[in-house]
């Protein structure tokens, strides 16, 4: 039987014991640390190496360019602030969620830094607790080997580079995989705190919140009640979403204040129509067009084959949910659709079945898979953020 780490609960154990149990379980997870570290330095590397070759400066590319530029406006100067564009559209800094900001503006406070940096500080550090969640869930639910790999899988994502940018998805990743272990694992109040800091994070941070009440639905289903520790969960997930979006409705003096804010961005949610009229361009277009529109349904079905793996291969409840929904919440929106695999990088439950598959391979099947995906997001990941769009 394979053997997995279990951290205990809180108030089980004394302070004394709190130190060694942790430092153990960082022992246990320092493999997939390890890997997801190396990934990343080639990633890095490879593109500081590109940059200069293109004489353009790397570091300015992972913190202060698009979204890093809103996320910093907004440390150093609080909201309110509205770009006006050409066309006469607004795009108003209340569509970015608070943590990554409130986070930066605490760093550059304290220390030698400005909020770009800061930024990217926070990015590196979250990405580093994001593949020890995700290393845990994996140890949780197939065996060590599998841990390590859906760790070093996502590491080795192509639009990985994301992770080291002033960007919020290595922050929410981390906040959600922690809260779906805390699920697994029957931390209900944990799950729920974790929830409510992702809720703050980014908007996709519903589908964390979905996933506990949806796995708390089934639950009362089966079960006719719920514990206290349960309800406690459930009540505390939903507080930062929901938080946030009742302040922009406040602050905007109406309900749909947030929405409102989404819709002068040209985002909405409008059942994949937008996007399909997207594809269907690239497909009745002049070539390579066509060429481009088949590359884009690749990818939709290999993202819809990733579930459709998931459900069959029997994962837990709570990530069916979650990557369903970050799934829906990608594909089925409008607005800037160069941004949809960003959007799906959060998805990490998807990488899961590979990661047990290669985990039962031999081991130099393993690292040579690993290997060449890494050498692909090294590459596309340079070329992506030399682009002239933002990821």
């Amino acid at each position: 039987m394979t053997k997995t780490t279990v951290l205990p609960r809180v108030g089980e154990i004394s302070a004394g014991q709190a130190a060694p149990l942790y430092s153990s379980a960082l022992r246990r997870a320092a493999p997939a640390l390890l890997a997801y570290a190396g990934v990343r330095a080639v990633v890095l590397l490879t593109l500081f190496v590109w940059s200069a070759a293109a004489d353009r400066d790397a570091y300015q590319l992972l913190s202060a360019r698009w979204d890093s530029l809103w996320y910093a406006r907004i440390a150093a100067d609080g909201y309110g602030h509205t770009t006006r564009l050409a066309d006469g559209t607004t795009h108003p800094d209340l569509a970015f969620f608070p943590l990554l900001p409130w986070l930066e503006r605490l760093l550059s406070a304290v220390g030698p830094m400005d909020a770009a940096a800061a930024g990217v500080l926070v990015s590196a550090l979250a990405s580093l607790a994001a593949a020890w969640g995700l290393f845990a869930i994996g140890e949780h639910l197939h065996g060590r080997r599998a841990g390590v790999l859906l760790a070093a899988l996502w590491a080795a994502m192509p639009v990985g580079i994301v992770q080291s940018m002033a960007y919020s998805e290595s922050l929410f990743t981390a906040l959600a995989a922690w809260s779906l272990y805390a699920l697994l694992t029957e931390r209900w109040v944990w799950a729920g705190s974790l929830a409510a800091l992702a809720g703050l994070t980014r908007p996709v941070g519903a589908a964390v919140v979905a996933a506990l009440w949806i796995t708390a639905a089934a639950r009362l289903y089966r079960a006719r009640r719920l514990s206290p520790r349960v309800v406690a969960g459930l009540a505390l997930a939903p507080l930062g979403w929901l938080g946030y979006v009742v302040w922009v409705a406040v602050r905007r003096g109406s309900w749909t204040g947030y929405l409102d804010v989404q819709a002068e961005w040209g985002n909405g949610f409008d059942g994949g129509l937008a996007f399909a009229r997207f594809v269907g361009g690239y497909l009745t277009g002049p070539w390579p067009g066509p060429l481009a529109g088949l590359a884009l349904l690749l990818g939709v079905a290999l993202v819809v084959g990733g579930l459709v793996l998931c459900v069959r291969a029997g994962q837990p409840l709570p990530l069916l949910v979650y990557a369903g929904t970050v799934v829906l919440l990608a594909l089925c929106a409008k607005g800037y659709f160069g941004s949809k695999p960003r959007l799906l990088l959060p998805a990490f439950p998807l990488l899961l079945p590979p990661a047990v598959a290669l985990a039962g391979a031999r081991t130099r099947t393993a690292v040579a898979v690993t290997a060449g995906l890494t050498v692909v997001a090294a590459g596309y990941g340079a070329v992506w953020l030399l682009g002239s769009g933002p990821p």
